[in-house]
């Protein structure tokens, strides 16, 4: 067993050398200069309006749950337009190379991206979607929302999550870094055994995408036992059990499955790092390892991870759903049980994903029972949300419209996965688009609760509401062209299209395919009218002045805060009395009540070790990638004395006196901003502990 170093390698740089940049390719010399013109623009803003500062204080060093989650929807909004823009170089790739007489481009054969280029695009498009956009943006709903909902002050560790949002931003920097300094792996975002091993990616891209998710995996790990720590052990006096919103509910059994699942992911990363790096053979075929291990490490922790997607967004519809049918959730214990059974099937179906590799009909038959039985709690929660529905009084807002198409995506997705679970319909369509396009209908239920989410919970957050016509032209080009799209590659997926094609030999499948780069043609006017959405609401937001609940038929206790929610959250610790506290006391007229004294509140102080750990954390997955082993040394040593410093920090946060947070409370009464910390400069720069 021996470092395996393939190429090339120098003492100072590693296998990093100026052939590695790819700057003769026109696709991403384009693409470069837009990231540095944005990066140039935003950079100069800051500098212009002189805000350095204020980012270091108030954003970059900050513990504030609310803050580090607003952090993690923009790392992951970032990273899914990148993945958006992959999968239109996918969908365009495929309708120009079209047949054996399809014309070429910038040195493709057919199309304009060759099979190198394509495979990397492709692998990349699934990591960033599942892994880097869709996981931070719910991630980030759950920091904002759940402490809010139970009543705390703060996350249970807010130092520590403030490190799992950094960790997960290096993760997501070296994904990007990888567009312009070597490439990114072409084995497909599962890390398709053998081809990740290194006779067959000898280059770096397996590395990029290998320690990327290894470090954000960490991240969500910690994140993870965050979340259930904070649920369990921090929530308000009559916050029982039974009280607590879906949303915590669906939020609990998420990060459960997210401490259980993504240290096994980790173990599979390791055993192939050590494959690529020590020599030794755990998935190798020909020299005693099994190349199925992998596989089943992966799918172990691969459909556990589409629950930890999709519990969340089932806990932002039965948030959205009943407060504007202006009901009661239905069925609220069948809700919670639901959640919990589909969390605990989710570990029993992962080899659906390989029927066809031949493990007999008994086993085939078993995954098959397991994975149809995740459709009784599923089709439980359709039912309750249906029933919530039934004679409410339904308002159309935003929010709403997202909650409803996602509930519809839900159904096509539920109903084609039913098809995929009997093992004969798999062996026909495996491997083939109507795959693609039943996984796709689930993601992009997530998306559509995301941005339900987002509308719902942004005015909460930043005192002014997005702008609802333009964000209603948003949400409908959006519907328009995912069932644009996605109706298409169903019909594909019949008609015989494989997956991962770059060239599209059939020529009598280029009428959908036409069709889908017409849908994707509409998304792209989606997210023109969703910039515009946001620079309007933008401008116009100082022409609105919100209530707490600025919907006016929300019912649970984070609508009970002034908007926008100062940095404590709640002036004195709220006293729960029953399900939906905003409800009950919006009934007797309670919703205003003032305490009539304050206490002391204990915060904690902001820290700037997180953000430096984490560029530390992204500086050594660089350095392993190119084999920099003398900056890998540098950098881990760095993290180490971080966590020593830490541990010796005596730090203990602050204290919020009566008179602070009465004088505080009194300007939100009169529209005034004070939902940032007020200065203690000498505490800033230095480390926090939570309660």
């Amino acid at each position: 067993m021996q470092l395996q170093v393939p190429g090339p390698w120098s003492l100072l740089l590693g296998r990093l050398t100026l052939d590695q940049i790819p700057y003769t390719n026109p696709i991403l010399q384009v693409t470069f200069a837009v990231a540095a013109l944005i990066g140039l623009v935003i950079v100069g803003a800051v500098l212009y309006y002189k805000k350095v500062g204020y980012l270091w204080r108030e954003w970059l060093t900050t513990v504030d749950h609310k803050k580090i989650g607003v952090m993690y929807i923009i790392v992951g909004l970032v990273m899914l337009f990148r993945g958006f823009a992959d999968g239109l170089l996918i969908r365009t790739q495929q309708v120009l190379a079209n047949g054996p007489h399809a014309a070429g481009y910038i040195g493709a054969t057919h199309g304009f991206l060759p099979p190198f280029h394509f495979d990397q695009v492709y692998s990349a498009h699934g990591t960033i979607m599942i892994l880097f956009a869709a996981t931070p943006i719910l991630t980030g709903f759950q920091n904002i929302v759940v402490p809010l909902q139970i009543g705390a002050r703060d996350m249970a560790f807010p130092y520590m999550n403030a490190v799992s949002l950094w960790l997960t931003t290096a993760a997501a920097v070296l994904v990007m870094i990888s567009l312009f300094v070597g490439d990114f792996s072409q084995a497909g975002w599962v890390g398709l055994i053998p081809l990740t091993e290194l006779p067959y990616s000898p280059g770096v891209g397996v590395d990029y995408w290998m320690w990327a998710i290894q470090i954000s995996s960490v991240g969500t790990t910690l994140n993870a036992i965050n979340m259930i720590v904070t649920i369990v052990d921090m929530r308000a006096p009559g916050m029982t059990w039974f009280r607590m919103p879906v949303f915590s509910w669906t939020t609990l059994s998420t990060n459960i499955i997210g401490l259980t699942a993504f240290p096994v992911l980790g173990v599979a990363l390791a055993l192939l790092g050590a494959d690529r790096y020590l020599g030794t053979h755990f998935f190798t075929a020909g020299m005693g390892g099994n190349l199925m291990l992998y596989t089943n490490l992966f799918w172990i922790w691969g459909h556990p991870e589409v629950y930890f997607l999709i519990l969340p967004t089932f806990g932002v519809l039965s948030e959205v759903i009943p407060a504007f049918s202006q009901k009661p959730l239905f069925g609220y214990v069948t809700m919670v049980a639901a959640t919990f059974a589909i969390a605990g099937i989710s570990w029993l179906v992962w080899l659906h994903h390989f029927f066809t590799m031949g493990a007999g009909p008994d086993i085939n038959g078993f995954f098959s029972v397991a994975t149809m039985l995740v459709g009784i709690p599923t089709g439980v929660k359709v039912f309750n949300w249906m029933f919530t529905l039934y004679r409410g009084r339904i308002t159309y807002t935003v929010p709403m419209l997202w909650a409803m198409f996602g509930l519809f995506l839900l159904l096509v997705g539920g109903l084609t996965g039913m098809m995929l679970a009997i093992p004969a319909i798999n062996y026909t369509v495996h491997d083939s688009v109507f795959v693609i396009a039943h996984f796709h209908c689930m993601v992009l239920m997530v998306v559509c609760a995301g941005f339900a989410g987002v509308t719902y919970w942004f005015p909460k957050l930043f005192g002014f509401k997005l702008n609802e016509c333009w964000g209603k032209a948003f949400f409908w080009t959006f519907a328009v062209g995912t069932v644009t799209v996605f109706t298409a590659m169903f019909a594909l997926g019949f008609e015989g299209e494989t997956r991962r094609l770059d060239w599209t030999f059939n020529t009598a499948w280029k009428p959908m395919l036409v069709v889908e780069e017409v849908g994707m043609i509409i998304y792209v006017l989606s997210l023109a009218l969703f910039a515009v959405m946001l620079v309007v609401s933008i401008r116009d937001r100082n022409k609105q002045k919100l209530a707490a609940d600025p919907w006016e038929t929300s019912r649970t206790l984070e609508w009970l805060t002034p908007t926008p929610i100062p940095f404590y959250n709640y002036a004195v610790t709220p006293q729960v009395n029953t399900r939906d506290e905003l409800a009950w006391r919006r009934k007797y007229g309670m919703e205003h009540t003032k305490p009539d004294a304050y206490e002391d509140i204990h915060m904690p102080s902001n820290s700037g070790l997180p953000v430096i750990l984490g560029a530390l954390a992204g500086i050594w997955g660089f350095a392993m990638i190119w084999r920099i082993w003398w900056l890998a040394a540098i950098s881990l040593l760095g993290v180490v004395l971080i966590v020593i410093i830490r541990s010796f920090d005596k730090n203990a946060g602050y204290h919020l006196q009566p008179a602070e947070i009465e004088a505080m409370e009194r300007d939100l009464s009169i529209g005034a901003i004070t939902a940032e910390q007020p200065d203690r400069s000498h505490h800033i720069i230095t480390h926090a502990e939570a309660h």
